[in-house]
């Protein structure tokens, strides 16, 4: 097995992770219907749905829960894309992740910290803490 990543391939997985970051789901969709992982993680630990939560995309989230992606799988500092879109206030995501299963205790900060620590009262609630 080579050492070196075949330069097309970093070419695709570039692609990929470009398209959870811009919110195209339907071409997103259909590269991981034909194989491409629905947890794939770049060089951080940021799986495709921690971008597409990031930068506001729940239709993309949702396209990847649905084709099994981890909606608490932490990137390498510990962040889940709840705490994410909590921190970026993307209230669709939130709830989009909640839909796909995701949980608000998750992660370092998890979301409902992060709830906490900015003021975000209806999050709370809808996380069912007080």
């Amino acid at each position: 097995m080579s050492e070196t990543p075949d330069p097309e391939v970093i070419e695709l997985a570039s692609k990929v992770f470009d398209l959870a970051r811009t919110g195209d789901a339907d071409a997103l969709a259909a590269y991981v219907d034909a194989g491409v992982p629905a947890n794939l993680t770049n060089d951080k630990g940021d799986t495709l749905v921690m971008l597409a939560a990031y930068h506001g995309h729940a239709a993309v989230v949702t396209a990847l829960l649905e084709r099994g992606a981890e909606a608490d799988r932490a990137n390498d500092r510990g962040q889940t894309p709840l705490a994410g879109a909590v921190f970026k206030g993307e209230d669709a995501v939130v709830r989009a992740l909640l839909a796909g299963g995701a949980n608000p205790e998750a992660g370092t900060p998890s979301a409902l910290d992060t709830a906490r620590m900015f003021g975000k009262a209806e999050l709370l609630e809808l996380f069912g803490a007080r």
